[in-house]
């Protein structure tokens, strides 16, 4: 068997856990800090953190992260807007999968006890 990133996105050794991408602007900051608070008790969600700019994030959002995610969620409208028109442009679909809006401004630090406090309202408030 052939491995490759698209068959990587629905690898069935990763597990039942709810599969969920998290994105801020450049995948450094926010995102990373939502993933790691939906990747820890009591989520135990299996996540990833990327970035909708392409020209500064060091993991951009691709066809295989959106392929491979059962959720999305954006730090804040501003990503979800630049999300849905990235995926317009690529022609992909991400229609099926339910996408959650944070309100996260980006002035806090990776993992910062205010931001994960207001990661995990806003999550749980949204869900």
């Amino acid at each position: 068997m052939s491995f490759n990133r698209l068959y990587n996105t629905k690898n069935p050794n990763q597990g039942m856990q709810k599969r969920v991408l998290c994105l801020c602007s450049a995948g450094l900051l926010r995102s990373p800090t939502v993933a790691w608070v939906l990747g820890n008790p009591p989520y135990d969600y299996n996540t990833r953190a990327a970035g909708v700019n392409r020209e500064y994030a060091l993991i951009p959002v691709d066809e295989y992260l959106l392929a491979w995610a059962d959720e999305i969620v954006c730090v804040e409208p501003s990503i979800r807007d630049q999300l849905v028109d990235y995926c317009a442009k690529e022609e992909i679909d991400i229609s099926g999968k339910p996408v959650v809006v944070l309100d996260l401004e980006d002035l806090h630090q990776r993992r910062s006890k205010r931001l994960v406090q207001m990661v995990e309202e806003q999550y749980g408030a949204a869900n």
